[in-house]
């Protein structure tokens, strides 16, 4: 079947033996200035609904197709994993084209999850070589929901920084005289952000195509920003082995590769989706652990497999547009909605109550209405729900409770009684408990667990 997509300048290639894509079969020879994809699908009995897009290398000239992507389908559909190899266009003067087609490649890709009986929920990308680069640019700069799940990077470009990147791959995608600006951009281990997909890099310590040095700073990126990620370097192979026989590691990289994609779960297809807004006291801060023992970290495992939590708290924050840090404006808030939740749970106000927020009061109730009729536009339609913000055991001009309890909290009634909304009384759970909160505004551990609890009772209503 040869069908075009045109909007997203994508041809689809698939090659079916009845209900099956047969990996086996041979690449036939291509134009490399068409993109397509090759999807090699496993046995229906073995899928787990899991999907790597595979980006070869070739330094931005040409690809690996065969070895650093087709071969490796036998590899990924024996463990019930889906395999889509992406012929994407060098880009001859013009770096957006590779960009665009992986972009293309992972969207369309989650567009077509129900009929390749995929989890959209699950869909990382790997990169060899330049292949590398392009994925990891899809993972430090696409938007969330073209985002993949986890990255494999073999042997990756990662910077363009002169002095360590490989020339012709920085050459071919930026040109001889790139600013200094664009290879800045393009250098992905500078564009890490906790928002980045967890990854698996592999290198050879004798690579003298590609520095690892290109990797250990990725790496390094990523464990800065939390970002689950393992790093392995073996003491030969040179560059550009793939999944050939004669790399000399190649069982044991194998099978580090598959512990490592054993290692982790992604929410269920059908999983409820749960957005938890918020500031520094819903993203965790002062708590050690905040990955682990966060309340949205700890709602998730009261509400089990069947939700999926995200946690898009963000450090003083307020409401109000016109406060010293608005919510609003904030790249969380633009992730929130694109992840298009089932349920909405908005904590905010705590940072408002400071005098020098305050002032905008009249604003508060317009702005949380301009937040919840955005929440309400979603595909999704979600539920939303509003939380009166936790108990802050201070008052004077930072963080006021009296201005939380006699003038926030009233007008978040306000606002979800006009919008027939149920609200989640935080403040009252979390009354008379001074203890939980070593500095009179953030709750510890316990306090967490108080707050998740309370949201808990109320999704669960």
């Amino acid at each position: 079947m040869k069908q075009k997509f045109s909007t997203i300048f994508i041809l689809l290639l698939l090659f079916f033996a009845g209900s099956r894509v047969v990996a086996q079969n041979a690449p036939k020879p291509f134009d490399i200035e068409q993109p397509s994809l090759r999807v090699f699908l496993p046995a229906p009995e073995l899928a787990t609904g899991r999907a790597v897009v595979a980006c070869p290398g070739g330094g931005y000239s040409h690809l690996a197709f065969e070895h650093e992507g087709c071969d490796w389908a036998p590899y990924f559909n024996k463990q019930g994993i889906a395999l889509i190899v992406l012929k994407y266009r060098m880009p001859n003067g013009d770096r957006t084209l590779p960009i665009s087609d992986a972009e293309a490649a992972m969207k369309l890709v989650r567009d077509s999850a129900d009929v390749w009986n995929l989890n959209p929920n699950d869909i990382g990308i790997m990169g060899s070589s330049a292949g590398g680069h392009l994925a990891s640019t899809i993972a430090t700069h696409a938007k969330p929901e073209l985002r993949p799940n986890f990255q494999i990077l073999f042997y990756p470009v990662i910077t363009m920084d002169k002095s360590y990147t490989h020339r012709g791959s920085h050459d071919n995608l930026l040109g001889k005289d790139a600013s200094a600006e664009l290879e800045l951009e393009y250098s992905n281990e500078k564009q890490v952000t906790k928002d980045t997909p967890r990854a698996f890099i592999v290198y050879s310590d004798d690579d003298k195509v590609v520095p690892p040095a290109n990797g250990v700073n990725y790496y390094l990126a990523l464990n800065k920003n939390n970002v689950p990620s393992v790093l392995h370097i073996y003491p030969s192979g040179g560059h550009g082995w793939g999944i050939r026989e004669g790399f000399l590691y190649k069982n044991e990289m194998l099978d580090e590769l598959t512990s490592w994609l054993r290692s982790f779960k992604v929410p269920h297809k059908d999983a409820i989706r749960v957005a938890c807004i918020g500031n520094s006291i819903t993203y965790g801060a002062r708590i050690k652990n905040r990955d682990r023992d966060s309340y949205p970290a700890v709602l998730s495992r009261m509400l089990g497999e069947a939700y999926w939590i995200k946690n898009f708290g963000v450090s003083a924050r307020t409401l109000l547009n016109k406060g010293d840090h608005p919510y609003m404006n904030e790249k969380a808030y633009q992730d929130a909605l694109a992840f298009n939740p089932n349920i909405v749970v908005i904590k905010l106000g705590t940072n408002d109550s400071k005098s020098f927020n305050w002032k905008y009061k009249a604003d508060f109730t317009k702005d949380l209405q301009t937040m919840v009729d955005a929440f309400k536009a979603l595909p999704a339609q979600p539920k939303i729900y509003l939380c009166y913000p936790s108990k802050a055991y201070q008052t004077g001009d930072n963080i006021n409770d009296d201005i939380i309890s006699k003038q926030i909290i009233p007008m978040i009634k306000k606002v979800a009684k006009k919008n027939n909304l149920s609200v989640i009384d935080l403040h009252a759970a979390m009354d008379g408990m001074p203890q939980l909160f070593p500095d009179k505004i953030h709750p510890n551990e316990e306090g967490a667990k108080v707050m998740a609890k309370a949201v808990y009772q109320s999704l669960k209503k």
